[in-house]
């Protein structure tokens, strides 16, 4: 894991005139090789914790976990969005409480909510999920785990663009969007940046409020940047 971390130092290095990357992604065990390591504050250490990416555990087993990748260093957690209890029998109250209980114990952490859009199916279900997390508490909503079938998908982003507009004119807070799960291409990735600007504005446009997982899209972008292939990640 430190690895990873050491390409990112070498990022500044190499590209001093990019910007550091929002957060480095990792299950909860690798907070504090990341804490450690890193080459800024401003370099977030993310934790997808609350049993990723199926959320299927005992509420007390996801809270303890989010508490341990708090304690070792996380500034952002991500947790998936307890598909079982959203969808069975159209009752989400389950759901609700969950992600109620981890938003307890994130005092100071960016909270992101994962939905599972490819799961969801429907716009309405998409939606629903979207007011739920933004109700409850999240910081962040994000479409995808990238584990399933089908992951981040531009009709998504729309909705839950949408829903987040609406949620901002209803209560004046402002919740950010990530497109995560089957974003490979710099083209993909305009696309995205399109809908997000189009539907919320230039002032969502920045790493506290949009983002994506860029696992496989790093290298695309910084090819587009430079106007070669670039191989760095």
């Amino acid at each position: 894991m430190k690895s990873l971390v050491d390409k990112v130092n070498l990022l500044v290095k190499e590209y001093p005139d990019y910007p550091l990357p929002a957060s480095i992604c990792v299950y909860p065990n690798f907070a504090s090789v990341v804490r450690d390591n890193r080459p800024s504050k401003d370099l977030h250490v993310t934790c997808v914790a609350g049993c990723f990416p199926a959320s299927q555990s005992f509420l007390e087993v996801k809270v303890r976990e989010v508490e341990l990748a708090i304690e070792n260093g996380a500034d952002e957690i991500d947790i998936v969005l307890a598909l079982n209890s959203f969808l069975e029998g159209g009752d989400a109250e389950e759901a609700r409480r969950e992600i109620r209980e981890i938003r307890k114990v994130c005092k100071g952490v960016v909270l992101k909510v994962i939905l599972e859009t490819g799961v969801l199916k429907t716009p309405e279900l998409i939606k629903k999920a979207s007011m739920l997390a933004m109700e409850e508490g999240a910081d962040f909503i994000k479409t995808s785990t990238g584990k399933v079938a089908v992951n981040a998908t531009p009709e998504a982003a729309e909705v839950m663009c949408e829903a987040i507009k609406e949620f901002y004119a209803k209560t004046g807070r402002k919740v950010g969007f990530k497109a995560a799960g089957g974003v490979s291409t710099a083209e993909e990735a305009l696309q995205y940046y399109e809908i997000g600007e189009r539907i919320l504005g230039p002032e969502w446009m920045n790493k506290d409020l949009f983002r994506f997982g860029v696992s496989r899209l790093g290298n695309s972008l910084m090819s587009a940047i430079e106007g070669k292939e670039i191989k760095f990640f």
